[in-house]
């Protein structure tokens, strides 16, 4: 299959499990009834809080999440290929983690990926951010085969680490998905300019459904959803911070053309060093 119809999801999700499923349900049936074959939601789709003593009590596993649970019926319901960009659940040893889920159109959970690199961060508007005091970072690369194409799994600040997506590109991933909770300061900033880069150094698809707008627990994320091509060319955006469905269609046999034309894989050479001049 060499065309794809995708549909990144525009959330601003709520503080509950219960009323995230009720903002992300009525987009993804949306997206579905547009003819998206692959629907892809945020960062934290099933809860946003970032009250930790407020957050922890409030963390379910995957098999408990009302918000998981109600969207993998909803992939089967409606037979797309689902990615849960992520959805902060506790992990099988009862530690919080950062968890991107793809589900199959029966409902399957077809690939997990957990987030690796913690977003520990001091902001030019003073805004300290410590990811790594909630989260237990992931340690694995993952990619997911799908009918139409692999797919390497990243979230948000995995973005910043190039040797993660060259990995995964040349691991064979065609399509890489970046679904963030991107902050507003490194949004107006950073947001275009890295995601196109990983899509040109890879030669891969970059598709990254974002939260957007003020959120309840008070944060505020930068939104502009964005799907980009191998050549690093914006197929698709969202304007603006607010909710909602951006449509793109993928030409796959644009992934071979983008790494013939550059082919930095087979230029590469082992280098030593750097070494310190005397």
């Amino acid at each position: 299959m060499s065309e794809v119809s995708v549909a990144l999801i525009q959330l601003r999700t709520p503080a509950s499990q219960g009323a995230a499923l009720a903002q992300a349900e009525p987009l993804i049936r949306q997206a579905a009834a547009q003819g998206a074959q692959l629907i892809l939601t945020p960062e934290g789709t099933n809860i946003l809080q970032r009250d930790r003593a407020v957050l922890l009590p409030q963390l379910k596993t995957v098999e408990t999440d009302p918000c998981v649970q109600g969207l993998i019926v909803l992939a089967a319901e409606l037979g797309v290929w689902l990615l849960i960009g992520s959805a902060l659940v506790l992990d099988e040893q009862g530690d919080p983690v950062n968890r991107s889920l793809l589900v199959d159109p029966q409902g399957r959970i077809a690939a997990t990926y957990d987030k690796m690199h913690m977003f520990d961060v001091d902001l030019p508007n003073g805004e300290a951010i410590r990811e790594s005091a909630t989260y237990k970072p992931g340690e694995r690369a993952v990619i997911a085969q799908t009918p139409f194409a692999r797919l390497g799994l990243t979230i948000c600040y995995d973005m910043r680490f190039a040797y993660l997506y060259r990995a995964l590109a040349k691991a064979g991933a065609e399509i890489i998905t970046v679904p963030a909770a991107f902050t507003r300061p490194t949004g107006e900033a950073h947001w275009e300019v890295l995601l196109r880069a990983r899509a040109i150094e890879t030669g891969a698809f970059i598709l990254a459904p974002a939260q957007g707008g003020r959120h309840e627990d008070g944060r505020g994320t930068w939104g502009r959803s964005i799907a980009i091509g191998p050549w690093g060319e914006i197929l698709a955006c969202a304007e603006d911070d607010e909710p909602g469905v951006v449509m793109a269609s993928l030409d796959l046999d644009a992934v071979a053309k983008a790494r013939q034309a550059i082919p930095a894989f087979k230029n590469e050479r082992a280098f030593t060093g750097p070494d310190t001049a005397p």
